[in-house]
């Protein structure tokens, strides 16, 4: 199972969404899950994981079973020499049994090890970066994902899904 996670936020909540496919080139779930977080650590620059890594721990404990790899929308490593991101950060909270890709759809500057990918007819890339697998396998892998825009159908799906009021997503416990 791969499990697919975003996290969106409005004032002092998060929205912790997970989409879980069954392979990579999957165009529709298996299942989705969210869960509604109250106050949530404030954002400090530098420290994003601090924010966001308790939300994606409360999503990952409202699976019923372990993922084989879990996807995230950030960055893993932030520069060439390992400065950790919030998949690294991850990966520690999973005690390194589960590989961590993380999708970037923005640049950061000093993120030069991440691999671009192209999908579809964009000119824009998307950055990934990885812990656990390769990062090459991980790239092609992204590549592979299904849709024919940028941003594969799955991801997009569980931005929307992370980005819903939390009077209207569904939410399994």
């Amino acid at each position: 199972m791969i499990a697919c996670i975003d996290v969106g936020y409005q004032e002092k909540s998060a929205l912790a969404a997970c989409v879980t496919i069954s392979d990579w080139k999957a165009g529709a779930p298996v299942a989705s899950h969210s869960v509604v977080i109250q106050n949530v650590e404030d954002y400090v620059p530098g420290l994003f994981y601090k924010r966001e890594l308790p939300c994606i721990e409360a999503v990952l404990n409202d699976l019923g079973a372990r993922p084989d790899v879990i996807v995230i929308d950030g960055y893993v490593w932030l520069d060439a020499q390992g400065k950790k991101g919030l998949g690294a950060h991850l990966f520690e909270l999973l005690n390194g049994e589960i590989p961590v890709i993380g999708v970037a759809k923005t640049s950061f500057a000093t993120a030069t090890n991440a691999i671009e990918v192209f999908r579809g007819q964009s000119s824009r890339p998307l950055w990934v970066t990885a812990i656990g697998t390769n990062e090459f396998d991980a790239a092609k892998l992204v590549r592979s994902m299904h849709g024919n825009h940028r941003i594969p159908t799955i991801l997009t799906l569980v931005d929307r899904l992370s980005k819903s009021s939390s009077k209207t997503s569904p939410q399994t416990r």
